[in-house]
């Protein structure tokens, strides 16, 4: 199996090590096809990208789409799921920059309300101890991430389950109405093989990305593809994968 574009990776615009042209240069030297920038979304707490530094990478891209013919850049974010009710931490003024939309849950993000605070933090933190809180947790988790996907075009959900539990069916029906891929995360280790497995079993595709913080991670995919292997997943199903 070969992976012939990475769509999660970050740089200086967040909390990556590299440019983006570094990150570029990285992927035309490992013969990709397609890249994508996605740092996080502003209301990362530390990390996220400033709402004016958007229209800023987004003519570096054109600038470096320009120069670089063998390999397309595309300008996305990794947005932050900050309410339970689906809403993400991008308007429509960061929206017309895009290319790309992925989404996901982090708990360095500043959620929109009180209320949601105690469901990712309070509610999940308890799910480790009391089984009734996990699965009332899992329910949230999950819903939040079918609402976000029922509000917003969303391209792939990134490192489900990693951050917070989710159940992978439930997810993967919705997932595959909307058009989503599921994100098998060479870093996080999810989709786990268990959830690749469940998932597999709903029309869903899915995609292989390294999440790449440095530039030398661009391309790095192989526990990816270890557990997509061992879960039984072809490449037919994996939206940047070739036999």
């Amino acid at each position: 199996m070969k992976i012939f574009a990475d769509y999660h990776t970050h740089t200086i615009y967040s909390h990556g090590k590299g440019t983006i042209r570094e990150n570029v240069e990285k992927a035309i030297s490992i013969g990709l096809e397609e890249i994508a920038i996605t740092d996080h979304g502003p209301r990362h707490i530390g990390y996220g990208v400033k709402r004016k530094n958007f229209s800023v990478m987004r003519k570096e891209i054109d600038e470096l789409n320009r120069e670089f013919k063998d390999i397309n850049i595309l300008l996305g974010v990794e947005a932050n799921v900050v309410g339970y009710d689906g809403t993400l931490d991008i308007d429509d003024d960061i929206k017309k920059y895009l290319d790309i939309l992925l989404v996901g849950f982090h708990f360095g993000a500043l959620p929109q309300s009180i209320k949601d605070g105690y469901k990712i933090f309070g509610l999940n933190y308890m799910g480790k101890m009391f089984k009734k809180k996990a699965e009332k947790a899992r329910y949230l988790n999950t819903q939040a991430l079918i609402n976000a996907m029922n509000r917003y075009k969303i391209d792939i959900i990134t490192h489900p389950g990693a951050k917070v539990d989710i159940d992978s069916r439930m997810l993967a029906k919705a997932a595959a109405k909307r058009g989503t891929k599921l994100e098998i995360n060479a870093s996080h280790g999810h989709l786990t093989v268990e959830y690749i497995k469940i998932a597999m079993q709903e029309d869903v595709e899915f995609v292989i990305d390294s999440d790449a913080h440095t530039p030398e991670d661009v391309g790095n995919v192989m526990k990816g593809i270890e557990r997509a292997k061992e879960a039984g997943l072809t490449a037919e199903r994996i939206i940047n994968a070739k036999d």
